[in-house]
């Protein structure tokens, strides 16, 4: 790791000198600026643990060579400050040498369906969109719904909403997956646990300068929006079903007032898949040559369990169990994950290890 960082430290020197003497070409300041800004957090961490490290070993050795018992306790005593400190500058080090994933500062586009389980499978559905609400407002992020298929008794077939706020899709991203629940449905009169399923698909929102979308690429179809059982909430054609022909992706948004509105926000919904796609293959390739030289395991496809009967949550992917079911319903998140967050930088920092070797 620290040839890494020493390596690093060296190029943000170097940028440093290169602006000095850039001249007048604007240009290529900017892009000397902008590489520089992106190490500078991390080199100003690096001179940080050099000075704790040198004082460090400056401290072992006055223990080792001061006859003058007094002197010795103070190096003990130096010691025992200073290695926490090198040990969390270490960590800081490690997390800063993650390769930064540039959504992670945008707004968020949330899908919530139901999957196996009928009405049970669709009431989950409902009670993961409350818990991603809760979530955000306890950090103070606005929740806007985009679209929902609504089964009448409180349950969703599909549900899709943004979250703004920073840091939403940083937070947020760990939670794409199929998500399970076994509890006791209310319509059960015999008492028998049932599982059921819903997927959370989590897509940073995308710019029409990133994705653009020729018009000759979709077709666009109106209707008249309808709320649950079929009542008509607009008697005009105001919702909007817009159809990617390249790729056969549907996206259709009635929620809002105007036809423009809702085809606006099935654009932005569509633009966000399409990007996500193109993300995806890119991490696909990656793995493939990860896999290659390190190898891997199968994963499950279920993330995560909600087990009501025993008030406990495990996320399968980390093994980590929680034993506060109420609370992570209530949007008590953060444990979870904070403990996501380490894995996968971890796990990103050891695969960008194994190829650039």
């Amino acid at each position: 790791m620290l040839d890494k960082v020493i390596a690093l430290e060296q190029r943000y020197h170097d940028l440093n000198q290169q602006l000095m003497q850039v001249g007048d070409d604007y240009q290529r300041a900017a892009e000397i600026n902008k590489e520089r800004t992106e190490l500078e957090e991390l080199a100003a961490k690096a001179s940080e643990y050099h000075l704790t490290y040198n004082r460090l070993e400056e401290a072992r050795q006055m223990r080792s060579s001061e006859e003058d018992e007094d002197m010795r306790m103070l190096a003990e005593a130096e010691i025992a400050e200073l290695e926490p400190q090198l040990a969390a500058l270490e960590a800081e080090l490690k997390t800063l040498l993650v390769p930064k994933d540039k959504r992670d500062s945008r707004n968020v586009i949330m899908e919530i369906r139901a999957g196996t389980g009928g009405d049970e499978a669709a009431l989950f559905a409902a009670d993961l969109f409350r818990m991603y609400s809760r979530y955000a407002e306890a950090r103070r992020w606005e929740i806007d719904l985009l679209s929902e298929s609504d089964i009448g008794i409180g349950g969703y077939k599909e549900v899709i909403f943004m979250v703004k706020g920073k840091g939403a899709f940083s937070r947020l991203k760990y939670e794409s997956g199929v998500h399970r629940v076994q509890r006791v449905p209310v319509t059960e009169s015999s008492g028998r646990i049932h599982t059921s399923t819903a997927t959370v698909a989590v897509l940073a929102e995308v710019d029409e300068v990133e994705v653009a979308i020729p018009e000759s690429d979709i077709r666009t179809d109106v209707y008249r929006s309808s709320g649950a059982g079929g009542q008509n909430v607009q008697k005009n054609s105001t919702a909007v079903r817009i159809t990617h022909l390249p790729t056969g992706l549907v996206v259709a948004c009635q929620d809002e007032r105007s036809q423009l509105q809702n085809k606006l926000r099935a654009l932005s919904i569509l633009r966000a898949r399409l990007y996500e796609i193109e993300e995806e293959k890119r991490r696909n390739e990656m793995e493939q040559s990860r896999r290659s030289q390190v190898g891997s395991g199968e994963r499950s496809e279920k993330i995560r369990t909600y087990n009501y009967p025993q008030g406990r949550v495990t996320d399968h992917r980390i093994g980590v169990t929680v034993h506060n079911l109420e609370n992570v319903l209530e949007g008590d998140l953060d444990a979870l994950i904070d403990q996501l967050s380490t894995h996968f930088q971890t796990e990103s920092l050891q695969s960008s290890d194994v190829l650039s070797q």
